[in-house]
């Protein structure tokens, strides 16, 4: 178990209008202008944009994979450790991020695969 940082980007680059902005420490995505996730290479974690009981749900039950990151807008971002997730968890993550962020009709043109 565990993904590497370049099976995350693998995820990104499967979904649509994504754009990658490169900070200093980390890399941000969003669609459309709305932000949905962060990469911090450095400490091997990514920041996910997620329901407020998703993000509650996620570090309840599994606190040494998840953190609360923040809570913005009605909405739970959480860090998610790479090492200690499965690839196909962080891909519906991942997905539901960006649905969150994308309009109805980006959504309802890329369905989940």
């Amino acid at each position: 178990m565990g993904v590497a940082s370049s099976r995350f980007f693998r995820i990104i680059e499967g979904l649509a209008d994504v754009e990658q902005r490169e900070g200093r420490d980390y890399t941000s995505f969003s669609v459309r202008g709305k932000g949905f996730g962060y990469h911090w290479p450095r400490t091997r974690t990514v920041g996910l944009k997620q329901t407020l009981s998703e993000q509650i749900a996620l570090v309840s039950e599994r606190p040494d994979v998840f953190e609360v990151q923040f809570t913005a807008g009605g909405y739970g971002w959480v860090v998610v450790q790479l090492p200690k997730i499965a690839a196909d968890e962080l891909e519906e993550l991942v997905y539901e991020a960006w649905r969150l962020s994308a309009p109805e009709e980006l959504v309802e043109a890329n369905p989940l695969r």
